[in-house]
C-alpha cells in the first residue's frame, strides 16, 4: 500500500488547487466560495521516484454548527486517521486566524508529521513577515508556496517524500472489480457503501447531492476485493443552475467509463425515471455491466404484485438494457445489501466468459432456421459466420452476405437467443457486422 498524504485547512485556503497541480489533472472541485470540496478525494503521486497517495478534504471550520461543514469536518478527522503525512493549508493572505490554531490543535492530537504550507504567497518579499506569523501555531518551519501560480511546490513536496515512512510496496496492476455507484441525487448511493464499509466513509445527510466528488472505496467481502465509486447524483438539465453541477455531470460519466460495473441506486419510494434511464443509457452505451438497486425497499407499500409491478416498469423504461439484474433493497436496514456483492461477482462472470465458434455458430445456425432472416428487394441477408473477439463486453462479429440487410430487430433477435443459451447476465453484448464476399 502507498504512503497517505491528506490535505486539510479551513475552507477556501486552496487544498483543492494543490491537489489538482499535484494529481496533473482536474479532480478537485475548485471555485471561489467556502466548502465546495465536500467529500475526501485521491489520488496517486509521485515525487522523486517516491509514490504516494494525495487526499483532498472538505475544509474545516472547528466551531461550527452547520450541518454540513460538521459533517465536513467528520471526513477530515477520517482523512487525518487514514494519512502518514498531513499538510496542513494556511492563507497568507487571511493572516493567522484563531480557526487556524483550533485547526492545529487537532493536528497535534494526532500525533502525526504535519508539514505546514502557507498558500497565495505571490511574491515572497512581499509575504515573507506575513509567513513569520505562522510558527505561533507551533508546527514547524512554515512553508510558503502559491498553488495557483505553481510556486514553492516542490520545496514542499521534497519534505513530503523526506517525512514518508521508508517501506513503499511495490503496486502492481490493480485488477479488483471497480464499481461505479450511480444514480439521481439523495437516492442512498452513499449510505449502500456506509452499509458495506460499517462506518461513515462518505458524507450522508438527507441534503439531496451532498456528494460532488467521485469518491474510490475499498471494499472487503468473503476474502475478495471491490472497489466502490460513489458518485455525485445526475439531476436533470433543467436544475443545472451552477457551474459546479456539470463538473458533477462530468465526473459521473467519467466514473461510469472507469468501471467494470455500474450499480444504478434507483429510489423505490418514487420509481424509475427518464433520468435513471439515461444514467443506464451511460453504462449500457460504453458496455458496462449493470446492476440496478432499487433502494428503500422497506419503506415502500406493498402487496403481492409490487416487485412484478416494479421490475416491469423498470424493463419498459429501460428496455434498451434487458439483461441488467435488479435487487430490492434498504440500505438503511440493510435489506439484502449482500446480494449485490452475488450479483457483482456473477456479472463479472459473464463479463468475461467466451463462447467457442463452433458452438455459437450453433447456435446461430439454429436461430436462422426458426426465424428467416429480412430481405429488401428480393435479396435476403444471410449469416455467413460468427465468432466471439474480445471480453468486458463479450463482443462477437457477424459476418453477412450485406450489412445493410440486417436490421436491428433482427440483430436483437440473434442476441436474445445467445443470451438464452449463454446467459450473459448483467452484461451488454456488442455486436459488429462485417461483409465477406465468399458466401461458401
Amino acid at each position: 500500500m502507498k504512503p497517505v498524504v491528506a490535505i486539510v485547512g479551513r475552507p477556501n485556503v486552496g487544498k483543492s488547487s494543490l491537489f489538482n497541480y499535484l494529481a496533473g489533472e482536474r479532480i478537485a472541485i475548485v471555485k471561489d466560495e467556502p466548502g465546495i470540496t465536500r467529500d475526501r478525494i485521491y489520488a496517486d503521486v509521485e515525487w522523486n521516484g517516491r509514490q504516494f497517495t494525495i487526499i483532498d478534504t472538505g475544509g474545516i471550520e472547528p466551531d461550527s454548527g452547520d450541518m454540513m461543514l460538521r459533517l465536513m469536518r467528520e471526513q477530515a478527522q477520517i482523512a487525518i486517521d487514514t494519512a502518514h503525512v498531513i499538510i496542513f493549508m494556511t492563507d497568507v493572505q487571511m493572516g493567522l486566524v484563531d480557526a487556524d490554531d483550533k485547526v492545529a490543535q487537532m493536528l497535534r492530537k494526532s500525533r502525526k508529521k504535519v508539514i505546514l504550507a502557507v498558500n497565495k504567497v505571490d511574491s515572497v518579499k512581499k509575504y515573507e513577515a506575513d509567513v513569520y506569523e505562522f510558527y505561533n501555531l507551533g508546527l514547524g518551519d512554515p512553508i510558503p508556496i502559491s498553488a495557483g501560480q505553481k510556486t514553492g511546490v516542490g520545496e514542499l513536496l521534497d519534505e513530503v517524500v523526506a517525512s514518508l515512512p521508508e517501506h513503499d510496496s511495490s503496486d502492481e496492476e490493480d485488477d479488483r472489480p471497480r464499481i461505479a455507484v450511480v444514480g439521481r441525487p439523495n437516492v442512498g448511493k452513499s449510505s449502500l457503501i456506509n452499509r458495506y464499509l460499517g462506518k461513515d466513509r462518505l458524507i450522508v445527510s438527507d441534503v439531496a447531492g451532498t456528494t460532488r466528488d467521485a469518491v474510490d472505496t475499498v471494499v472487503k467481502r468473503n476474502g475478495r476485493e471491490y472497489i466502490f465509486v460513489d458518485t455525485a447524483g445526475l439531476r436533470r438539465k433543467s436544475k443545472i443552475k451552477e457551474q459546479l453541477e456539470s463538473y458533477m455531470v462530468a465526473r459521473t460519466v467519467t466514473a461510469v467509463e472507469r468501471a467494470d460495473i455500474v450499480v444504478l441506486v434507483i429510489d423505490g419510494t418514487e420509481g424509475v425515471t427518464e433520468q435513471d434511464a439515461k444514467i443506464a443509457g451511460i453504462a449500457h452505451d460504453r458496455g458496462k455491466g449493470l446492476i440496478i438497486a432499487v433502494n428503500k425497499w422497506d419503506i415502500v407499500e406493498k402487496d403481492d404484485k409490487t416487485i412484478y409491478k416494479m421490475s416491469r416498469d423498470i424493463m419498459q423504461t429501460l428496455s434498451f438494457a434487458p439483461y441488467a439484474e435488479i435487487l430490492f433493497i434498504s440500505a438503511k436496514s440493510g435489506q439484502r445489501t449482500e446480494k449485490l456483492f452475488e450479483s457483482v461477482d456473477t456479472v463479472i462472470a459473464n463479463q468475461n466468459l467466451r463462447v467457442q465458434t463452433g458452438v455459437l455458430n450453433e447456435i446461430i445456425s439454429e436461430a436462422v432456421t426458426l426465424q428467416q432472416p429480412p430481405s429488401d428487394k428480393g435479396r435476403r441477408l444471410r449469416v455467413l459466420y460468427a465468432t466471439q473477439v474480445s471480453v468486458k463486453p463479450p463482443t462477437i462479429v457477424i459476418f453477412v452476405n450485406s450489412p445493410k440487410l440486417m436490421h436491428y430487430s433482427y440483430t436483437r433477435y440473434l442476441e436474445n437467443r445467445i443470451r438464452d443459451a449463454f446467459g450473459f447476465q448483467g452484461t451488454p453484448i456488442r455486436f459488429l457486422i462485417r461483409e465477406r464476399n465468399n458466401e461458401k
